[in-house]
């Protein structure tokens, strides 16, 4: 069905749901799965899934990506645990919704696999979330895990 699949991973925890359904899709197909993190900045302290605990609101830009780090790796891990053995890790930059449909496209990947809502759940409200923004633009088949 998919030869490749994108899960974007925030450390929320939708993205932790979308995480668990993009591996068992990658595992029934034996597909590559490749696990994308985009540090953003942060409007509030934010906790995150699999045990790495806090980010402060003033954490500087190399202590998110150090996090980030942390969160694809851990990622990584769970989907290895799930029986995945093709993974690829990439940090990106920029606007989220952007980078993951770049990402997406660079890789040629068949699917991207995302959480409904992310660490910016008040800032989606108001200005669209991102995987509404994917969903529309993206040139592969987009699975919004709720």
């Amino acid at each position: 069905m998919f030869h490749s699949i994108l899960v974007p991973v925030d450390g929320s925890e939708g993205a932790k749901k979308a995480l668990d359904v993009a591996c068992q899709l990658a595992d029934r197909a034996d597909a590559t799965l490749h696990i994308l993190h985009i540090p953003e900045e942060l409007s509030h302290e934010t906790t995150l899934v699999w045990g790495i605990g806090a980010i402060a609101v003033e954490a500087s830009r190399q202590e998110r990506e150090d996090i980030g780090h942390q969160v694809v790796e851990k990622a990584a891990e769970i989907a290895r645990s799930l029986g995945v053995t093709k993974i690829e890790t990439v940090i990106g930059q920029g606007d989220p919704a952007r980078t993951i449909v770049s990402e997406a496209r660079r890789r040629g990947v068949d699917a991207i696999v995302m959480g409904s809502r992310g660490l910016s759940d008040l800032r989606g409200l108001m200005v669209g979330s991102v995987s509404h923004k994917v969903s529309h633009v993206a040139e592969c088949t987009v699975i919004t895990v709720r």
